[in-house]
């Protein structure tokens, strides 16, 4: 027998052939004129939220980002340099969207700690990402056997450090062997030959 959450997480995975696509569709008229940043009472994908941590309780929030997408806007060349050579195309940042979506919600927030986040919609010219955030300072996030790790002063500033999911995954730490010796314990180690 499935559960509530299984339906929810079938929708997602195929919104087109389910009611998801076309609420996602109305959804996204209002979230283009929110700020770039906004708190939510509820996560969209309760799921999603779910496996990656959220409860619903005193001491953790969930906030949408809307970050733009794309690579680097990076300026051409106006002389002297062979079409080949003017490094243009295929700029990308060292670590994705999403990590910079993360960043962005810590910054609004600077007593809580972003503890993970998950993709909720895009169009053109945006994504847009729910972040979940702990506040490690709250009495109820203190005694949770599963969120106290949290309030370690290890964890301080987790998402400009890349220890949080996505930024791992720029890090280079998703996998482990073959392939990836070079991107531990960090990308400055082995002369920055990580990535």
């Amino acid at each position: 027998m499935k559960s509530m959450y299984a339906y929810i997480r079938d929708a997602w995975k195929k919104p087109d052939e389910s009611d998801v696509g076309e609420l996602l569709w109305e959804r996204m008229q209002v979230w283009r004129r929110e700020p770039a940043v906004t708190r939510l009472d509820h996560p969209t994908r309760l799921d999603r939220a779910r496996a990656l941590g959220f409860k619903a309780k005193q001491g953790i929030a969930v906030a949408r980002v809307r970050i733009r997408r794309g690579g680097r806007r990076k300026s051409r060349w106006q002389r002297g340099r062979r079409t080949k050579h003017m490094g243009v195309n295929k700029i990308t940042p060292g670590k994705s969207i999403q990590s910079i979506g993360e960043e962005r919600v810590a910054r609004r927030f600077p007593n809580m700690q972003v503890l993970n986040s998950y993709w909720v919609g895009q169009d053109g010219k945006h994504k847009w990402y729910e972040v979940i955030v702990v506040d490690p300072n709250h009495p109820s996030i203190k005694v949770d056997k599963n969120l106290k790790w949290m309030c370690s002063n290890t964890q301080k500033g987790r998402v400009f450090r890349g220890k949080t999911s996505a930024g791992r995954k720029g890090r280079g730490q998703r996998f482990k062997g073959i392939g990836t010796e070079k991107t531990r314990p960090s990308l400055r180690s082995h002369d920055n030959t990580g990535k």
